[in-house]
């Protein structure tokens, strides 16, 4: 099985500060590094370095050779990922010294997709694969639905979070991923707890209290605890925990073995600096938690 993620991809310019600035303060930058991220091509890596078969949907400029090239390092397909003439998107991020950040995105190529594009990527699915998107690209609804009338399972990650973009894609949803900010900001906008929306699986990270997870067909909860860990940066921490989800359930785990695999992996990651280029494999995340 496959799963097919619409995905963004960003060169992620890290800026490490004493503390995050307030508006109007300039500071001046201890550090500064060039990584692979996106929220796209960290749940990519995640998904592939936990073992699954993930095939990138994407666009980058003529100057992200470098990012394709870094993705198929990391064992994913990218034969899906297009250039085409926009700039490849980029993140700046701004991390103080409790690990804590601040992030600005340009989208770049990441909103230069086709619908032509998407439909090609998706000729060859079926209904024993994924498809996995967030809000950095652009055609989130109709490739939502092209996925859903293949049969596909569709999960989204609702970050960075929009209620209109999330609100649009949610009849269309067998999986949502979202944090607990998140959820109360859809709660806020649709008047619906998690437990009552229109999703199967309703998934809330908490951070370092862990998740917790909504089943509607069955109106069940779990909260499930997450390892106790000392986190240095949180960056990337929730992208890698859904690419590993949809890694464990492509794999046949059920729900909950699935999220706690997921919480080891970004409590491992809370632990590094960095996002895709420091995802943890699950060797490193068995060998970590068992």
């Amino acid at each position: 099985m496959t799963i097919f993620n619409l995905g963004s991809v960003n060169a992620d310019l890290f800026y490490r500060l004493p503390h995050l600035p307030a508006a109007g303060e300039t500071l001046a930058a201890t550090n500064f590094t060039r990584g692979l991220g996106g929220k796209g091509a960290n749940m990519s890596v995640a998904a592939a370095r936990a073992g699954a078969h993930c095939l990138h949907i994407g666009a980058v400029g003529a100057d992200g050779a470098w990012a394709v090239q870094r993705l198929t390092e990391y064992g994913v397909d990218t034969r899906q990922l297009r250039e085409v003439e926009e700039t490849t998107g980029h993140a700046i991020v701004l991390l103080d010294a409790e690990g804590e950040n601040s992030i600005v995105i340009f989208p770049g190529a990441n909103h230069a997709l086709t619908e032509t594009h998407i439909a090609e990527a998706l000729a060859d699915a079926t209904s024993s694969d994924i498809f996995l998107f967030q809000n950095e690209t652009n055609l989130q609804r109709k490739a939502a639905e092209q996925a859903s009338r293949r049969g596909m399972k569709v999960a989204y990650a609702a970050a960075p979070f929009s209620a209109e973009a999330t609100l649009a894609v949610l009849p269309l949803l067998d999986i949502l991923v979202l944090n607990a900010v998140e959820a109360q900001q859809l709660e806020q906008a649709t008047g619906r707890a998690a437990e009552s929306l229109p999703v199967r699986d309703v998934v809330i990270t908490l951070g370092g209290d862990g998740c917790r997870w909504h089943n509607t067909d069955a109106g069940s909860v779990r909260d499930l605890p997450a390892p106790k860990v000392t986190p240095v940066d949180t960056t990337g921490a929730g992208d890698t925990f859904t690419g590993y989800l949809l890694a464990g359930l492509d794999r046949g785990m059920p729900m909950e073995q699935a999220i706690s695999l997921a919480q080891k992996a970004g409590a491992l990651m809370v632990t590094r600096y960095g996002t895709a280029d420091v995802i943890p494999d699950l060797k490193e995340v068995q060998d970590a938690f068992g």
